[in-house]
Order: C-alpha cells, then structure tokens, then sequence
C-alpha cells in the first residue's frame, strides 16, 4: 500500500454525474470487500479535490459510507497514530500496519472535508459539515483514542476543534454555514465542547500579534456565540453521543458547568475592540440571551462601560445593560443617572434609534425612588433640548416630559408655582452642566413648554 499522491481533478471534469456515481459505488465495494483492494480508496479521495462540484458531492457521500464501515468494524489505527513512514516498521503486524495505513486516508479524509468548509457551493460546505459531524457521532461510538478506564466516556474532541476552527475563518463570511451548525449546538455535549473550542480558536488567531483581530472572524464568532441556546434548568440529557453510563463528574451533564464554559467563552470574545455594529448586535441580545446565563453578571461592567464609550446608540443601549445588571443583579453604579443625562443632547433628535431613546430613557426614569433634583433635571434639558426639536420629535418629548411631572408629583413647581416670591427674568437653570444634581433645574420652570405650544399655535393659524 503506498502513500500515493496526486490530483484527480482535470482527468475527471469531462465525466458525467451519474458514471462519477456509478464508479465511486464500485470503488467503495471494492474497498470494503477486500483489504487487498486498499489503494483504490485514493480514487476516491481524489474525487474529493474535483473542480466539478457535482463530483465533490458524490465523493464526500462516498466517504461517508466508507469511512463510517470502517469506524464499525474497527479498521483504523486506535490510539497515538504513528507517523506514516514508520506504518511500515517491522515493530507492526500487518494487520496493525493495514489500520495504520488506513486511519492516515481517514486523516486525509478529514482534512480535506475541512477545507470544503471555506468551499464556494454551499451544497458542498453544508455536506462537508454534515459528514464530518456524522463523523463526531461515530467516532464518539468507536472511539480513536484508547480509553483511560473501562466504559470510560470519551468524546472525539480533536475532530470537533478542527471543524470549529473550520467555521472560525478570519477571512471569509460563515454566517450561512454556522445557521446549519446551530442545529447540532441543541445536543448537549456538542453545546458544552464548542463553547470550549471557540476559546481556542480565539487565542490560536490572537497569538502573535497586537492588532486587533480581524473584523469577519469577530463576526465569525458573534456568529457562532450568538446560536447557542443554553438551558435554563433540569437535568441534561440530550446528548449527541448516547451513552447509558457517565463518570459522575462529567462535566456536559452539569448545567453548573455549561454555564461556566458560556461565561468564559463570551468574557474571552468581548475583552477584544468590536466594531460598531457588533457591539450593537451584541447589546441587542445582552438581556435575553446572555446575563440570565451567566453565573456572575456583573464581570459584563467593563465591557458595558467600554460600550457606553463607543457614544450614540452604543452607549443608550450600553446602559440598559447596566440598568439591568443594577435592578437584577444588585450591581453598584452611582454614575448612571449622570451618564443618561449626558445622552441628552441634540443628536438624539435626529438618529434612528430615538424612539428606542424615549422607551428605554422612560423605564430608567420610572421608579418613583428616584431624587426630586434628578427627575427635575431630565424634565428640564429635554424641555430646553424641544425649543429646536423637529415636530415629530415634539410628538415623543413632551408625552415624555409630562409622564415624568405626573409620576413625580414633587416636580409640579416646574410648571406651577403660585407662591412664587418674584418673576423670573433670567433662567437659572445651568444647560452645560453633567452633573443633574448641580443644574438647578428646581429652580426653574418649563416655559420652554409654553413656547412650543405658542409657536405652534400661530403656525395653525398660518
């Protein structure tokens, strides 16, 4: 059996589908009927590396069938893989020497369905990944790796990392391959595995260099983060790799543990620079399906505060993170208050998100626990800030305005105050100050309120 080398590519471009078919079925009964008939199985790894996408299809279902029987009937090399030149030592058996021989074509086999995950049919991406995670699930039954102890629970870890790493392209776009891989991150040991591997990756790609990462393998693995869906409670038991016993300290089986892998790999991708929209796409799903998941949910304060840096609707949504993380999960963090109100400028008037603004702004502000001086402040800027807001915008402000007034009855005097001792001919109320507590917006009145309704009351009359 030699190692033989070569490209089938050009020979077999001009062949038809269904003859690529009929000859690989004969060349897989060749191999499985006889060890004697080895080397045709490089016939049928060439067709693998066919500029003909069709033939690719048909040789990946070929080795599928192939190596799967293989697997089954224990015909490939079990534990620490000698190197292929040393397959023909005379410290091996012939039959020890067939199986070395074979697990290498099994390795080519692999590697070679990787490769196809960066392939551009994506038929061809999505049966790679389906074949190799079929594979997963056989190699996990009739493990490669020699067991620790009898009935030990063994799961093929090197083979889920390589087609991690595979998803995990810094410079190609995964998202459409990684929605079919979601499907296997339901299982329960694949979830726990992954979220182990993608650690990995990360570091294998950050080793070296002090540059930021780069943009598509980010995305790459928001990607694949953002596709699990963890467990909320109960005993795990949906499992890719059945088995009828497990060691009682195994760690899939423990929702302690699979939240702990969820908080390391999810802490590990947000210490690095995201681009704008990945940190929006990130806060966007922040409350709903990662805190709840976490074990410690304040470790998110750096991240959130780094986001509330970032500025426009990175910072708004930043603090719905820290607002949750205050109310949920009794988070200290005096500067929020200052924080919203320094949002409260021109700009918010004019981007898209500004109706989310008043939504999120309106529950921040709801608690009636809140200080006078504080509410009396955001009632004041926003009512300076619609002197030049645009109508539609009037429409959102001043409902906003009057809610606050209505739930913080304290802040009447902003609009009547009867015992007034004297007019006021200037407004002492200091616009550029951060601080709400040093505005002095209680010392002042929203006439800018009456202004508004004046202005639009003779444009009606125009």
């Amino acid at each position: 059996m030699a190692a033989r080398r070569g490209k089938r590519a050009n020979r077999v471009r001009g062949e038809d589908g269904a003859s690529v078919r009929r000859e690989l079925d004969t060349k897989l009964g060749e191999v499985l009927q006889s060890r004697g008939n080895a080397n045709t199985v490089f016939d049928i790894l060439e067709y693998l590396e066919s500029e003909n996408d069709g033939h690719v299809l048909a040789a990946i279902r070929t080795c599928s069938k192939l190596f799967e029987s293989l697997l089954e009937k224990r015909e490939l090399y079990i534990g620490d893989l000698p190197a292929e030149a040393d397959g023909s030592s005379g410290s091996l058996s012939a039959e020890e020497k067939y199986k070395v021989w074979m697990r290498h074509r099994y390795n080519s086999c692999v590697a070679c369905l990787v490769e196809h995950l960066h392939a551009t049919s994506s038929q061809v991406q999505e049966l790679a990944l389906c074949t190799l995670m079929k594979f997963v699930q056989v190699e996990g039954k009739f493990p490669l790796e020699s067991a620790i102890w009898k009935d030990s629970y063994r799961f093929p870890h090197r083979l889920l990392k390589r087609i991690v790493h595979g998803l995990l392209q810094e410079e190609k776009d995964s998202t459409l391959l990684l929605s079919r891989f979601q499907e296997y991150l339901e299982y329960d040991d694949v979830r726990y595995y992954t979220m182990t591997v993608i650690n990995e990756r990360i570091a294998q790609v950050n080793r070296g260099t002090k540059e930021a990462l780069p943009p598509i393998f980010l995305n790459n693995v928001f990607g694949l983060l953002s596709a699990i869906n963890m467990p909320v409670e109960g005993e795990l038991s949906n499992f890719l790799l059945g088995q009828k016993e497990k060691e009682d300290d195994w760690k899939p089986a423990k929702l302690k543990e699979q939240k702990k892998a969820f908080e390391r790999v999810w802490m590990g991708f947000l210490k690095h620079k995201l681009s704008v929209s990945l940190y929006k796409k990130v806060l966007l799903i922040l409350h709903e399906s990662i805190l709840p998941h976490m074990s410690n949910a304040t470790m998110m304060i750096d991240f959130l505060t780094a986001a509330y840096d970032v500025g426009g609707a990175i910072s708004l949504l930043a603090l719905n993170g820290l607002f949750i993380l205050i109310h949920q999960h009794n988070l200290e963090y005096p500067d929020f208050y200052k924080k919203l109100y320094s949002l409260l400028d021109p700009s918010v008037f004019h981007v898209k998100y500004r109706a989310r603004f008043f939504h999120l702004a309106d529950l921040f502000l709801s608690s009636t626990h809140l200080p006078v001086y504080l509410v009396a402040a955001f009632a004041k800027r926003l009512s300076r800030l619609s002197l030049t807001a645009p109508p539609q915008v009037l429409m959102m402000m001043i409902p906003f305005i009057c809610n606050l007034i209505r739930r913080h009855p304290a802040c009447l005097p902003l609009i009547h105050r009867p015992s007034a001792e004297r007019d006021l001919t200037s407004d002492p109320f200091v616009m550029e100050e951060q601080d709400p507590a040093k505005s002095r917006a209680l010392e002042s009145s929203l006439w800018e309120l009456e202004v508004n309704l004046l202005t639009s009351s003779l444009v009606c009359q125009n």
